[in-house]
């Protein structure tokens, strides 16, 4: 099976976006202008995403470049969401450090051949699910010690480090990054069938594949956003990941 431009398509995504920005129109979000200039972001990245995969596919060095592109944007981006654009090297530190052993693993096992239509798309989910860790511990954190300054300056009182003070507030919030996966985990299969699911089976792969390669990736996803939030846990605490307001309030 597989779903091919045409007109058939392109009616149903008229229709569905017309659905998405009446029904925002109807609650009243104001936020018809951003579901159009997403939904057509999405069509021109899909596009170039779709060019450059078919381009480079068939050589691994190309592959590599790719996602190591994929990972810059991703660092890029989820710098922007938590507002500490300035803090990209240590939102990198903390996605590395979830996606790389991933990789290794996933790689090493002989799980997945070293093949760019293998690497590509095992390493943009985990990238992507990575990244969206990242921005989740971030602003529960930064809103933390926001909202909790005079619990900070508390502690410091009573003779605790700031990164002591730091963790005693951030560390409490960290988790709460991990639910939606956690989530998306449990209910996989009773819920929800995820992307590398239905992808494998649009492919002509049998179910039983398409399980085992959903399972490996949600396994993949888990390991990566508990090492990512946890070490970003530890980069707040340290101040190297921190908005700039956090920055001069943060003091000792």
């Amino acid at each position: 099976m597989s779903i091919d431009p045409g007109w058939p398509v392109a009616l149903a995504l008229v229709v569905l976006l017309g659905i998405a920005v009446g029904a925002h129109r109807l609650n009243g979000y104001g936020l018809e202008k951003p579901a159009l200039v997403a939904a057509a972001r999405s069509i021109a990245q899909l596009g170039v995403a779709a060019l450059l995969i078919t381009s480079v596919v068939e050589h691994l060095w190309l592959s590599v470049l790719l996602v190591v592109v994929m990972f810059a944007l991703g660092v890029l981006t989820t710098s922007r969401r938590v507002d500490a654009p300035g803090s990209w090297p240590a939102a990198a530190t903390a996605m590395a450090a979830g996606v790389v052993p991933v990789l290794v693993v996933v790689l090493a096992t002989g799980t997945i051949p070293l093949e760019g239509i293998a690497i590509i798309p095992i390493a943009g989910i985990i990238v992507g699910n990575t990244m969206t860790a990242h921005t989740l511990v971030g602003r529960r954190a930064f809103s933390a010690l926001r909202d909790e300054h005079p619990q900070y300056e508390a502690a410091l009182s009573l003779g605790l480090l700031p990164a002591q003070a730091i963790r005693e507030i951030v560390h409490r919030r960290a988790p709460e990054a991990l639910l939606p996966g956690l989530d998306q985990v449990k209910t996989t299969g009773v819920v929800t069938l995820p992307g590398a699911f239905i992808g494998v089976m649009l492919g002509g792969g049998s179910p039983v594949q398409a399980a085992t390669a959903q399972v490996l990736v949600l396994f993949g996803i888990m390991a990566a956003q508990t090492i990512t939030v946890g070490v970003a846990e530890r980069l707040v605490a340290a101040r190297r990941l921190v908005s700039p307001d956090l920055r001069s309030a943060l003091v000792d």
